[in-house]
């Protein structure tokens, strides 16, 4: 096959998810960040129109009940809902897949016993265990629970891919020939850097995401003045059989972000492409 016909080949499909997912959540990240800027109100700025105004030219998304400019406290939610769900996908990172990976290694067993642990975590749907974990620690720590909420899922599976590039042959080749142990966790973890920390990352953003919005909507996340996508739908529950733009546009930029980071995570791993 020729050069030129080697670059006319399409990409997989699973390569050009990927890609829209991560220029989606690039997209996003600009948004999120310029959010003061884009958004025509200040964040909670009340009386701007008239109440549960319908969507016009002045208001592209409408208003709701107190007159707020919907369109501007989805720009600010979103900025809110982007930064906790950061936070809380670097604590699932850290406390899931990196410890994961690691406690293959730990002497006497207790990485098994970690992933025991790990385990029955994972047992309890995400949600309720970041509810539990918030009523611990209070809602100013929402971010934190969510991310140890789907730690556990991540951990395990860290550990099992640890697990089996521990037990693979050229690790065994390794060790026969005096290579240390520490010296092995190095290179693998390089690797598991190297090869899967984009796709953990995005699968925890997607999980971190859903969970705080969730909590947020049932009032032990995000509090006002600085209110997240969650709690937008959560104001709107009053009238959005009347007005549904007050619900319907918070509620579709929230999908456009889990979606983006579903589709920058990849497939799973043993999952056709």
């Amino acid at each position: 096959m020729s050069a030129a016909a080697t670059l006319r080949k399409p990409l997989p499909r699973a390569n050009i998810a990927r890609g829209v997912g991560f220029a989606g959540l690039g997209v996003i990240a600009v948004v999120a960040g310029l959010n003061n800027v884009l958004a025509g109100e200040p964040a909670g700025e009340q009386g701007v129109g008239p109440a549960l105004a319908p969507p016009s030219g002045r208001f592209a998304f409408g208003t709701d009940q107190f007159g707020r400019d919907i369109a501007s406290e989805v720009l600010h939610a979103l900025s809110v809902t982007a930064g906790h769900a950061a936070l809380a996908m670097a604590v699932t990172i850290a406390a899931g897949g990196i410890l994961g990976f690691v406690a293959v290694r730990f002497p006497m067993r207790a990485g098994v016993l970690l992933r025991w642990f790990a385990g029955v975590l994972g047992a309890v749907p995400p949600l309720l265990l970041g509810v539990l974990l918030i009523g611990l620690t209070g809602r100013g720590f929402a971010p934190e629970a969510a991310g140890l909420a789907a730690a556990p899922l991540a951990f395990l599976h860290a550990f099992d891919r640890a697990l089996a590039l521990a037990r693979s042959r050229h690790a065994f080749f390794a060790r026969a020939t005096g290579i240390p142990m520490a010296t092995l966790l190095r290179r693998d973890l390089a690797y598991e850097i190297r090869d899967h920390f984009l796709s953990l990352a995005a699968r925890a953003l997607a999980s971190v995401t859903i969970i705080l919005a969730t909590v947020s909507f049932l009032g032990f996340g995000a509090a006002p003045p600085r209110r997240d996508l969650g709690l937008m739908l959560a104001s709107a529950s009053d009238s959005y059989l009347q007005a549904w733009w007050t619900a319907a546009f918070p509620a579709l930029v929230l999908i456009l972000f889990v979606l983006f980071a579903r589709l920058a995570a990849g497939p799973e791993e043993g999952a056709g492409s």
